[in-house]
């Protein structure tokens, strides 16, 4: 595990600055994740595996955009399980891609192996991926700095550890597509702000995408207002809308 990316500016080892006051989760039916502190699921109740690709995949128009691309990055706002990361791998291996993804997600809070593990071992179509995040993660993250992790020859994860916002503003990246993913905005608001959102599109490259599954009309002002063309389409397993836009 190489302790930090080049282009992303280091989180101080030991810092309270990415500490969880409380990573206490509770387990509900399925071995699904429950945050106690932010009072959210961590994913879709109905599928968060399906629901990666209805609002991630599609909304960012995944995978034919990455095809014959020399790289493809991509950009996260919450971590999590790291099951949108593991559902793009596995996606990304079985279309035969040529080139090379980078995945930088920005986490505050990152969690243990053995919770991504639990989690995660609910999807036995990503049981290859799992197995590989987890060989390699940190068994306790409190006060970690960046995680920096070579998958495969042509796979790298970042985990920038820390506030989403001030992270962000550090680093030198831009993205091809991003997944916003935090809690529910009425929950988490800090990870849906003006501010945030203004640094998402300027580390998106012209033409790069967003999509969340967040239909919130504050969150859709943000990302209009920081200059995304924004849309809005049906959202996963029945939810009225999601959004997604461009930046043209």
């Amino acid at each position: 595990m190489a302790d930090n990316a080049p282009e992303i500016a280091a989180a101080a080892t030991g810092s309270t600055a990415n500490m969880a006051p409380d990573l206490a989760l509770d387990w509900h039916e399925g071995d699904m994740p429950y945050s106690q502190a932010y009072g959210d699921h961590f994913y879709c109740r109905t599928d968060g595996r399906l629901e990666c690709a209805h609002v991630f995949h599609e909304g960012n128009g995944l995978p034919e955009r990455w095809t014959d691309m020399g790289e493809f990055t991509i950009g996260e706002l919450g971590f999590g399980t790291g099951l949108n990361f593991c559902e793009t791998w596995r996606r990304w291996r079985a279309e035969g891609t040529s080139g090379e993804l980078r995945f930088v997600s920005f986490e505050r809070f990152p969690l243990p192996r053995a919770a991504i593990d639990r989690a995660l071992a609910h999807w036995p179509e990503i049981d290859a991926e799992r197995h590989a995040l987890c060989s390699l993660w940190p068994d306790a993250t409190d006060g970690i700095g960046n995680i920096d992790l070579a998958l495969d020859d042509a796979t790298r994860l970042t985990v920038v550890c820390g506030p989403a916002l001030e992270r962000l503003s550090e680093c030198t990246l831009s993205f091809d597509a991003w997944y916003l993913d935090g809690f529910a905005p009425s929950r988490n608001p800090d990870m849906w702000s003006a501010e945030l959102m203004a640094q998402v599109f300027t580390h998106t490259k012209q033409g790069g995408t967003f999509a969340t599954y967040a239909a919130a009309g504050f969150v859709r002002r943000n990302l209009a207002g920081a200059g995304f063309s924004v849309e809005r389409r049906p959202g996963f397993a029945g939810k009225r809308e999601m959004l997604c836009g461009k930046r043209a």
